[in-house]
Parts: C-alpha cells; structure tokens; sequence
C-alpha cells in the first residue's frame, strides 16, 4: 500500500476532501472564498497553484499563541521531539513541530517584533519571517493552495498570497515584495532546552482541538517516496525526498544533504565569499515518520554558523553529540552555543539557513550547487 493510500485516514481530520479528490481539482480554483485579492497581478504563472484540499485558514493558523517553561512542556514533549527554534533580540522560543503540522504559521512577537513562524510539512520547511512590510504588519493565514507542493500563504490586509519557502508575494497588490527571514533552525527540543534553559514553548492551549503529538502525514517522509501535488520535473541530482540543509550567500545557492553531514558531522565551506561551517548532530525525531512523533525515526539536527569568536577563527571536531574546537577545548553544541571551557556562554553567529526536502528547495533554486565532500 502506497503512503498516500495509507495515511489519507488521519489526513481526513485535516484536510476537507481525500487526497485523490484534491488532486483532481482545476488547477486554480478560487470559489472557496470571497477573496479580495488582486488576481491580476502576479509573478507567476497562475496555472502552477493549485488545490491542497481545504479552503483559507481550513489549516487555522495560531494568532494568540500561548508559551510555558520547559518545565511546563516537559509533561507532554519528548526530549527529541523536533522544534523550532528562534532567537531574537534576547528572546528565545521554541515552536514544537506537533503543534505546528496541524496550524502551519503561528502570528507571534518575539523580542518586541512582530514575526510570522511557519512550517509546510509537504516540504519540511521550517521559516520564520518579520511581519513588517512597508509600515504594515502583517498577519498570516493558510490559503489552501499549493505550489511546488509548498504552502501558500495570505495576509489578511491585503489578501496576497505569499510563497513561504521563499517569503515572496506572489500575487495580489504587494506582488514582487519580500518579507525579511530570521534565523530559525529544527531542533530536538532537548537541544533548545540546553541552549535557552530560560525560553519559552509554544503551549497545547491554541483554542483548537487537535491530536497533537500525532502525526497526520505518517510514512510521507520515506526517502524513496514521491512528493505530493508536486507538478513539474524532478532534480535528478538528489532524491525528492532526501533532507538537505540550505543557504543563500553573495548570489550563490548550496544544499548539503544530510546522508553526507550524518558522515562527516563537521563540514567547512564557503559560499559566496562568507566562510561557514555546518553542524550535523544525532538525536532529533522526524516530524514526518510515524504516526506519533516522539517514537518516529532519528534524522539528526543541522546548525550553520561563521565559525569564530571575536575575529578569531575556530576548529571545530565532532565529540560525542556535541563538538569541540581544537583552539580552546571549549564545547559546543549544534546551535552554536559554547557549553563548556573558556568560551562557555559564547554563541557562534547564525547563517540564515533552512531544512528541506531536497525536491523543494531545488524547485525554487534550480542552480543550487550540491555538496560533495
């Protein structure tokens, strides 16, 4: 039996038609709901959107979200159960992956600013965008539809749709503007307890009923699987399905598979002239795999970071789960914060990065330069 047979009966408490049935809808079809959107402005071809199954904000998304102490969450949240994770402006909090597969973006402040946190569990793209655009802040919702297999969202003050792996508008009067992405990583939650003892998770309380800790797309995440509703070739460069970690820098694009960094642990690259480093560590859950998370299949966690401190450069070596750089013994952990040593404390500066299904980020990078060791 194929994932998409086997896991349509929890995808029916999600979704508002089988998946058979959404797949065969027109290929652009607004009658869901009144839409205010300026359909004749657009950067794409309309024909590439198409049908997920429910209508706008079917997926609700979380406009008062509500955050406890580790402690609190300890209860319900596995240790490698995967988060994501933001920090900004001296605020950390973790945003825990079995509560966002069932909302998709959750309309948060962090640090005092106004931030959209997001994920399409078609593409495992975790983002996290400023909501400010032009003396607007924007709140986010779930337009039902799909391209590249990837969520598209809307703003609820001026109905354009937005590509959320890009954080492009791509239809409607702000057609062209791009909001601004914030570092975010998917962590196991055990990582970010250990790095923001002192953050803040996301709570069950969102004023929805869901079975949260389950996981609706179970078996989607088989590596040798097909993405779904994804219309238009495949990059045969890597399999759809296989989890990469991506930047952007200086003009170039680069994925790094994680079947190489589970290998190698530790890779130094650079990428459009900025020196990096990748971090690959074990222990984090996939959201994707069974159908309750916390028992699903270890896929590791990825950090990308400027590896120095103070303008002085570090040599990082993997050392258990953890990693340790050859110029003070200090140890680190893969969000980049120093654990212990003479530089306990210290945090590596971020790369903005994201985690993928390579069919994905290749979709909307098509000259992305793969990674071989």
């Amino acid at each position: 039996m194929s994932w998409a047979v086997s896991m349509s009966p929890l995808l029916g408490l999600l979704l508002a038609a089988p998946l058979w049935a959404a797949a065969a809808r027109p290929p652009f079809d607004i009658s869901d709901a009144p839409w205010r959107t300026d359909f004749s402005r657009h950067t794409v071809p309309l024909e590439e959107i198409i049908s997920g199954g429910p209508p706008r904000d079917g997926i609700p998304p979380i406009d008062k979200p509500v955050f406890v102490t580790p402690a609190a969450a300890n209860g319900w949240l596995r240790d490698r159960e995967p988060v994501v994770a933001v920090a900004h402006r001296g605020e950390a909090k973790a945003y825990p992956l079995q509560i966002l597969i069932w909302h998709e973006i959750v309309n948060d402040q962090i640090g005092g600013d106004p931030v959209a946190v997001t994920f399409c569990p078609l593409c495992n793209s975790a983002i996290a965008f400023d909501r400010r655009l032009e003396g607007m802040v924007l709140d986010f919702g779930t337009t039902g539809r799909l391209r590249h297999s990837d969520l598209i969202m809307w703003d609820r003050q001026t109905e354009s749709w937005w590509q959320q792996l890009t954080g492009e508008a791509i239809v409607g009067t702000l057609a062209g503007k791009r909001l601004a992405m914030l570092p975010a990583s998917i962590v196991s939650y055990a990582a970010f307890k250990e790095t923001y003892p002192q953050g803040k998770v996301l709570s069950r309380d969102t004023g929805f009923h869901r079975d949260y800790g389950r996981n609706p797309y179970y078996g989607y995440d088989d590596i040798d699987s097909t993405p779904f509703l994804f219309r238009g070739p495949l990059d045969g460069r890597l399999p759809p399905m296989e989890r990469v970690v991506a930047v952007s820098l200086g003009g170039v694009d680069k994925a790094y598979p994680y079947r190489l960094l589970a290998e190698q642990r530790v890779v130094y690259d650079t990428v459009g002239g900025q020196r990096l480093v990748v971090l690959y560590s074990p222990g984090t859950a996939s959201a994707l795999d069974r159908s309750e998370i916390a028992a699903s299949r270890d896929v590791g966690a990825t950090g990308v970071f400027v590896p120095e401190i103070d303008g002085r450069s570090l040599t990082l070596a993997a050392q258990g789960p953890h990693f340790v750089d050859r110029e003070t013994g200090s140890t680190w952990n893969v969000m980049g914060k120093a654990l212990a040593g003479p530089l306990a404390g210290r945090q590596l500066p971020p790369v903005l990065h994201g985690d993928h299904f390579a069919f994905a980020w290749l979709a909307f990078k098509p000259q992305t330069q793969i990674y071989a060791p």
